[in-house]
């Protein structure tokens, strides 16, 4: 494995960014850079804010062993569940070749994976769809649409995406979320957000039922391009997951380092 620019990029981005995230839901919440780990637990019901990713390059075996064993210490003091996001670029070739026994020894196991994306692609043309209307999210009832769409297409109960982003401030103030709205109801939704120079690629999702029809690339389009609207800038970051990652190449994401998402093993 390599830790190209753009795989540390990715890795740094994800704890920057969910810095913010976590602490919009809850002050208090776990948010520290210990040697080799960026916590960013806020210990709520939204899966995805319970956070931990290893920040190191060129880790070897050794070091990843320990940094296992420590994030599976970390995890399992929570109350929530959560992912360790490891970024598979950033080990060395021994450490790679480790890594199964080394998460299975550690009491981790394999969740889903994810591929980090990043490009010099801003601004973009204005997106449109035939059969959507964009909406920026500006209320708390469409942040609860959001939110709710999110939950349907990651098959979360609706308390949890709420829990996650519902009501927030943040969101309605700071990101570009859109929604994609369908015959007055809104059926897929995407966000960017700044941070450090670029646009940060957020909580893409599409209702069940509404799958490849393009919508979820326009609602990125719309999103990515109201956000370099409003903040000029070029480059654009995002993780994607396996039903993802097909789209974002199409609008001019590249892919760099493959990410595993790690939770403790039950």
């Amino acid at each position: 494995m390599t830790d190209s620019a753009e795989s540390i990029e990715s890795m740094r981005q994800l704890a920057a960014v969910w810095r913010r995230m976590v602490l919009d839901r809850e002050p208090a919440a776990d948010v520290r850079d210990l040697p080799g780990i960026a916590v960013r637990w806020a210990d709520c019901g939204f899966v995805f804010w319970n956070c931990l990713t290893l920040t190191e390059t060129g880790v070897n075996k050794v070091l990843l062993e320990r940094r296992l064993h420590e994030a599976a210490g970390i995890m399992r003091a929570k109350r929530r569940s959560g992912f360790l996001w490891l970024f598979e670029d950033l080990l060395a070739p021994d450490a790679f070749a480790e890594l199964d026994a080394a998460t299975e020894r550690a009491g981790l196991s394999f969740a889903f994976p994810g591929t980090g994306m990043a490009g010099d692609l801003l601004p973009i043309p204005e997106p449109a769809h035939p059969e959507l209307t964009f909406r920026r999210v500006q209320t708390d009832e469409q942040l609860e649409a959001y939110a709710d769409l999110n939950s349907l297409a990651y098959g979360f109960p609706l308390e949890d995406g709420r829990d996650g982003i519902g009501g927030s401030s943040l969101w309605k103030a700071d990101v570009h979320a859109y929604l994609g709205v369908k015959d007055g109801k809104p059926v897929t939704c995407a966000a960017a957000v700044e941070q450090d120079g670029r646009l940060f690629v957020i909580l893409v999702a599409t209702a069940p039922g509404f799958e490849r029809r393009g919508f979820g690339e326009a609602v990125t389009r719309k999103a990515l391009y109201e956000g370099a609207k409003a903040t000029r800038l070029k480059r654009a970051v995002l993780h994607a997951t396996v039903a993802g990652a097909p789209v974002y190449p199409r609008i001019g994401f590249r892919p760099n380092s493959a990410i595993r998402f790690l939770t403790v093993a039950s």
